[in-house]
């Protein structure tokens, strides 16, 4: 995956400021770290008359796979031709947009301390795409370039050289000119329309793209004749989304054309009547869960099995219908932290007596752990060895034998969602394994069956209707008293 940007100059103004301007040297080579590859910056050309800057976009198919189940993220049509032969390591796309976006992220702003007024100046500018996939042709490609100060070639590429009677292929070699544009206006084109061309991005859109593209669209976006066609490719044709979007613009063109501020213009609610609410945070999320599963088990005598550092314990505790908790966790280290978190050296007696802190292991059986109504493995199994496990399930399930257990665990489908997580990555490095939705349910269905249990599944957090949600839980209720078979 290849692009170049090339400028002319003199000798009062070099084009080797172009290096100044995208804040890379033309003297070295540069690489750069991706979810998805490496990013390469050389300068195949640098002396005062020209100079040209290359981005090089090296693909790991691992990680494109590992991060491209599900639709909306590596889920394009090309990614489904086979796990790891597609046209994602050479034809531009949104992965190339981010790493233009990630590489040159200054340049993309306009900023350039050393050159300011280059910076601020149209240049002679030479854009070239080797391998642009093109959904709707070189035409399109013109409608969607040219508006904007470009003189556009879009050669299409034979889908066989030796086979001309088969035709062109959807990929066009794409040759931009101009004189009239900046660098950085330049590279907001680019960093929109390669993903709009290409009709597929390789990550999950959500409501921060609306922000994205109107930064990187200001100045163009809102009068360009394409605009209904770019947002919609450019959001993935979320329809919410693209109205959101559009109707931004549209307070946009209108103060434009007002000579006025979009704030002047939309202020027709005062900023304090509407409040936007911060999304409650996963971990909270969980917490409310496996609240709720306890409450409507009526237990009053909870383990919080792996209690770590004691969030779920003192929630606990800061309800009077818990008569007595018991916090467990193999790490000296995390219960000091959890017995700071309580206070417990400043605990009154009776509160005191409601709650108690013990290092165990939870794949040995304990006999201080037998006899509670209700236990927790909160974000706990997915921290044991797969070799280990039964031996977990026996000491929980066969020896303390409660009569309700909920475990919580990461849902290994969503993790396409998390556009932060690296690829191939687990949500944490002593994770020895995620679960998908299926495999977990095969677990928990074993393990009831083995142990005398029935288990109902309940979604914690969002849940997409394509991965599934973020957390997933089960909640395991004792069906016979029954001594427990060995696993």
């Amino acid at each position: 995956m290849f692009v170049t940007i090339s400028t002319t100059g003199t000798a009062a103004r070099p084009a080797t400021d172009l290096g100044y301007l995208l804040h890379k040297h033309p003297d070295k080579a540069q690489a750069f770290s991706t979810s998805y590859g490496t990013a390469h910056v050389f300068y195949p050309e640098a002396d005062a008359e020209r100079c040209t800057a290359a981005l090089l976009l090296e693909i790991d198919p691992v990680a494109l796979v590992g991060r491209g189940r599900g639709k909306g993220r590596g889920g394009a049509p090309d990614a489904a031709l086979a796990q790891y032969v597609n046209d994602r390591p050479y034809a531009a796309s949104s992965l190339l947009a981010v790493a233009l976006s990630n590489v040159f992220s200054s340049a993309l702003r306009g900023v350039c301390n050393a050159r300011p007024e280059r910076a601020a100046a149209p240049l002679p500018l030479r854009v070239e795409v080797p391998a642009l996939p093109a959904r709707g042709g070189p035409d399109l490609v013109r409608r969607l370039f040219a508006p904007l100060g470009w003189s556009v070639t879009a050669d299409p590429v034979p889908l066989d050289t030796a086979f001309p009677e088969w035709g062109d292929s959807r990929y066009v070699r794409l040759l931009l000119e101009s004189e009239r544009l900046t660098l950085a206006e330049a590279l907001r084109h680019l960093y929109v329309l390669l993903p709009v061309l290409d009709d597929a991005k390789h990550y999950w859109v959500s409501a921060d793209e609306v922000d994205k593209l109107l930064r990187a669209g200001e100045g163009w976006l809102a009068g360009h004749p394409e605009q209904q066609l770019i947002t919609s490719r450019y959001l993935s044709r979320r329809w919410s989304l693209t109205r959101q979007a559009r109707e931004r613009l549209e307070l946009v063109r209108l103060a434009e054309a007002d000579d006025s501020d979009v704030e002047d213009i939309d202020n027709a609610v005062a900023d304090e009547t509407e409040t936007e609410e911060k999304p409650t945070p996963l971990a909270v999320l969980r917490r409310e869960a496996v609240l709720a599963a306890l409450d409507a088990a009526g237990a009053a005598r909870v383990l919080d099995l792996g209690c770590g550092q004691g969030q779920l314990t003192q929630t606990l505790l800061k309800d009077a219908r818990y008569t007595e908790i018991v916090g467990v966790d193999v790490s000296q280290r995390a219960l000091a932290i959890a017995a700071r978190r309580l206070k417990l050296d400043r605990m009154g007696e009776r509160q005191a007596a409601r709650v108690k802190l013990v290092q165990g292991s939870l794949v040995y059986t304990d006999q201080r752990l037998r006899g509670y109504d209700a236990a927790v493995l909160s974000e706990v199994v997915e921290h044991v060895d797969p070799p280990r496990l039964p031996a977990l399930e026996y000491a929980v399930f066969g020896h303390a034998r409660p009569r309700t257990v909920v475990v919580t665990t990461p849902n290994a489908e969503y993790n396409v969602r998390w556009e932060s997580l690296p690829a191939g990555h687990v949500r944490h490095g002593d994770h020895r394994f995620e679960w998908t939705r299926e495999e977990f349910r095969t677990w928990a269905a074993a393990v009831a069956a083995r142990y005398g249990y029935e288990a109902a599944f309940t979604s914690v957090g969002p849940d997409d209707p394509e991965v599934g949600p973020p957390t997933q839980m089960a909640t395991f209720t004792i069906t016979t008293e029954r001594e427990a078979r060995a696993a």
